[in-house]
């Protein structure tokens, strides 16, 4: 009898222990680098953060230094007329939208998120390296102009361009739909409290990536412009390089140690596959109840055309607004800014604007509200949806006054640039960049919280396709524009000399697609029922 007793005690001590053991590794379904479930000291919380962190800044950095600049690269250097540059940067940030769809599937059906964004990184250095290598080697791009003859690029040279640029596309495809949420998923959802947190994440995570932006806008594009393409093209892809190759070693270090082979990790195995087999019941309702709500968001991607907009009138800030600040005052003293360094302005609005929204607003507004996050990330989308319109209606006032004053100066013909400063331009940067902070984070939280666990990656990839469909759309709006409006005298948006055009009526048509865009937002809005978190 007392050594049935004995074995039944040394049985309960070795539960237990197993018992303990398992609890030691996280039990919420994730795996790590060689498929087993990982420690829960050594992963999750803030210590891969900084990878993250570094590795999306450097694409941000790296993206934006090519974005900001990109019209006038394709202006000058290639000598396209304004609207063709447009259309063709605006279809480019479209397309580095859409590969998400493709990155994500990758992430959530085959590879996971860490090697996606590994890999991916590697194919966007690539690209880094072709665009750097189009703009400095002679051959590989068009010859400088000879008095009003511009020869324009060879087939050769837009192959390996365009190469760059869509490789470039391709590799952040594999970045942005697994970056917000691996850092998101560092939190305990199954915990209310976190949720606050989890929200707090993602206002500085976009934060984060928006410091990349911000040199982009500063250092870049003057490097660019009074320094040359080939460096301003070669700094980015170094830091690229940087990140890639930290993102490869070195988040492993924080993220995948076990130990392996023992008897006890094997045991843990076993309790572990018991853990999910028993809950699988529980997980098959709430896949259930979230397929639910995937059909409610199937119905309300009547919505789809409200987020479009906004990035129609955002790329307005990387095509119409460069190529309106090159047409103002941008000296001082004998210092010539660069136009798009403007976009400083855009994203030091963010810098400002976060720690603001964060620490301040959030509280304040959660008073009356009672909601973790004050806003629910719908109400945030629409309050980002009326700032951006506010941008773009000075933006037209300040074009209106450029305009009157190009005329009467009698500069219209000359196309010389107008006695008004461009310093002018940065409320609507500033807005437009505030407009961000509401919109971009409350689309991120959106979708990230109305989506399946297993689906995070593939619903933050389909968020970022409606950035692709606005900038489509922006590249047909201002073609059939360019179209029925003439593309020269009489123009909205003539092919060289913008004080021939109208760009003032191009920005308020925006203005008015906006105020119809807002109501309609609202609408469905409301209609919008929210799954629970």
């Amino acid at each position: 009898m007392g050594s049935i007793d004995e074995e039944r005690s040394l049985l309960e001590v070795e539960e237990s222990l197993l018992q303990e053991e398992v609890n030691l590794y996280a039990e919420d379904g994730s795996i790590d680098i060689n498929g087993n479930p990982p420690l829960k000291q050594k992963t999750g919380n803030w210590k891969a953060c900084p990878f993250i962190f570094a590795n999306e800044c450097c694409e941000r950095l790296a993206y934006y230094g090519i974005a900001k600049n990109l019209i006038t690269y394709f202006t000058n250097e290639l000598h396209e007329t304004n609207v063709s540059a447009a259309r063709h940067v605006m279809t480019w940030q479209g397309t580095c939208y859409i590969t998400p769809l493709i990155g994500a599937l990758i992430a959530d059906a085959y590879w996971g998120r860490y090697w996606t964004i590994a890999c991916f990184s590697a194919i966007y250095f690539t690209g880094m390296v072709a665009l750097t290598l189009s703009a400095s080697v002679p051959g590989l791009k068009p010859a400088e102009c000879i008095g009003s003859i511009c020869p324009p690029a060879t087939m050769a040279q837009q192959v390996v361009l365009f190469s760059g640029l869509y490789l470039i596309a391709l590799g952040t495809g594999g970045i942005k739909p697994c970056v917000s949420s691996f850092g998101a998923d560092q939190f305990d959802q199954t915990d209310p409290s976190e949720r606050v947190r989890k929200a707090s994440f993602f206002n500085w995570f976009y934060f984060s990536i928006n410091i990349g932006a911000f040199v982009s806008s500063t250092l870049l594009v003057w490097v660019q412009e009074n320094c040359g393409w080939e460096l301003g093209f070669m700094i980015p892809t170094v830091f690229m390089g940087l990140a890639t190759l930290s993102f490869f070693f070195g988040t492993p270090l924080y993220r995948f140690q076990r130990p392996r082979g023992s008897p006890i990790t094997r045991a843990c195995q076993v309790l572990v596959a018991s853990y999910r087999k028993s809950n699988l019941k529980v997980l098959e309702e709430d896949q259930k109840h979230t397929d639910g709500v995937l059909t409610k968001q199937q119905s309300s991607q009547k919505m789809t055309p409200n987020p479009e907009l906004f990035t129609t009138r955002g790329s307005s800030i990387y095509t119409l607004f460069v190529q309106q600040g090159r047409s103002m005052k941008r000296t001082i003293v004998s210092f010539e800014i660069p136009p798009a360094t403007l976009g400083m302005f855009d994203t030091a609005s963010v810098l400002i604007s976060v720690p603001i929204y964060d620490r301040l607003i959030v509280p304040f507004v959660r008073r009356f509200t009672g909601l973790p996050k004050g806003f629910t990330d719908l109400q945030r989308m629409g309050i980002g949806l009326l700032v951006s319109v506010l941008s773009l209606t000075v933006a037209a006032i300040v074009e209106t006054m450029r305009l009157r004053l190009a005329r009467d100066l009698d500069l219209v013909e000359s196309g010389d640039t107008v006695p008004l400063t461009i310093f002018l331009q940065i409320p609507q940067y500033f807005l437009m960049g505030t407009a961000g902070v509401f919109f971009f984070v409350g689309r991120i939280q959106f979708f990230y919280e109305q989506s399946p666990e297993s689906m995070r990656s593939l619903c933050s990839a389909w968020a970022l396709l409606t950035t692709t469909l606005g900038n489509y759309l922006s590249s047909v709006i201002i073609t059939v524009v360019a179209y029925l409006s003439g593309k020269d005298d009489g123009g909205w948006i003539p092919s060289d000399n913008i004080n021939k055009g109208h760009l003032d009526y191009f920005f308020w048509l925006l203005v008015c697609l906006g105020c119809v865009n807002i109501p309609v937002f609202v609408f469905f809005s409301v209609k919008y029922t929210h799954k629970k978190v």
